[in-house]
């Protein structure tokens, strides 16, 4: 395939994952059955900003020309991919990249998420079968001449170890902040709510945090909060709440709740799923500072910064741990 098929298939995938086929439809009851975190909503969020963003044949054509992307390649190389599976197809950008710029790709997804990125292949093959020569799984990454792997701070370190050798993009974890000045106006605090809250919080691109300023009142955002409190009828999540809470109560720490989700003061970036840190800070300029130089933060939420309610709207130039997945594969 040279690239301009490439980009026509790829624009033919987002019309039909944009779609009501019927077997799609049942592709994604089956990944929602597969893991129970990945809720139908879930999913079609994913789904639809996949379609929406990544898989735009206009977009795709302005994106690959930026970085000279040959129309083929005569050696392409073997790129192995470790996919993360904390949220639906959060390692299809990278199957984007590999496919968009012509080397072939050996997958190991997540057995988390297996579902729908092997029937994205899946389709792509029998629209073109010579997508078979580019894309295929394997429960064992050997022999290939570069490697991207996504993981926790634990697995990375696994990885470095394994794939030192070669060229390589190592992913490990990372989260999202806000920074509130305590002027926000409903409307913001719902976007914001969306942030924080959508799949669940697992996301890299999920506010785990937020930063407030001294005698803000949390009422506000409580309350726009509420609007997900029908997590409480998803079993793994009230399971969470109920274990989280008792934690604090047991602790004496002091905490919020609005009954679906849990505030609590702490310093770390990261909370558990079903709450929420927040922190007070007094020098606004010495925070961002701080947060922009922090290898644990994805993205950075606030008036300054990424617009509310936008995080889990990635753009093709998004890219994971701010490296620039493109520009190593055209290296190669």
């Amino acid at each position: 395939m040279n690239l301009q098929q490439r980009i026509d298939l790829l624009a033919d995938l987002g019309g039909y994952i944009s779609s009501d086929n019927a077997e799609w439809l049942a592709i994604k009851r089956k990944a929602s059955i597969d893991n129970s975190w990945f809720t139908e909503e879930f999913i079609n969020d994913a789904v639809k900003n996949i379609a929406e963003e990544f898989l735009q044949k206009d977009k795709l054509a302005t994106w690959s020309a930026a970085y000279h992307v040959a129309d083929q390649i005569p050696f392409p190389k073997n790129v192995g991919l470790v996919m993360a599976g904390n949220i639906p197809l959060v390692g299809f950008h990278d199957f984007l990249c590999a496919f968009i710029s012509g080397h072939r790709q050996i997958i190991k997804p997540s057995s988390k998420d297996l579902t729908l990125i092997k029937h994205i292949a899946h389709y792509l093959s029998k629209r073109d079968p010579s997508v078979n020569d580019f894309v295929s799984f394997a429960d064992m990454l050997k022999g290939c001449d570069a490697y991207i792997a996504t993981g926790s701070n634990n697995s990375a370190r696994y990885f470095e170890y394994y794939f030192s050798k070669y060229p390589h993009i190592i992913r490990r974890n990372r989260t999202s902040v806000a920074i509130l000045t305590g002027d926000e106006i409903k409307e913001e605090l719902e976007k914001l709510s969306k942030d924080i809250s959508f799949y669940f919080g697992l996301g890299c691109r999920n506010v785990t945090k937020i930063y407030v300023p001294e005698n803000y009142d949390f009422l506000p955002l409580l309350s726009a909060l509420k609007k997900f409190d029908y997590f409480f009828e998803h079993h793994k999540y009230k399971n969470n709440y109920d274990y989280q809470l008792a934690i604090l109560i047991m602790n004496n720490k002091l905490y919020m709740t609005n009954s679906s989700i849990i505030l609590t003061e702490n310093s770390s970036y990261f909370s558990p799923i079903s709450v929420l840190h927040y922190e007070y800070y007094k020098n606004s300029d010495e925070l961002e500072t701080a947060l922009k130089n922090s290898e644990d933060i994805q993205c950075i939420v606030g008036k300054n910064f990424l617009p509310f309610g936008t995080t889990q709207e990635p753009l093709l130039t998004d890219y994971a741990d701010g490296i620039d997945t493109m520009t190593f594969l055209t290296s190669l």
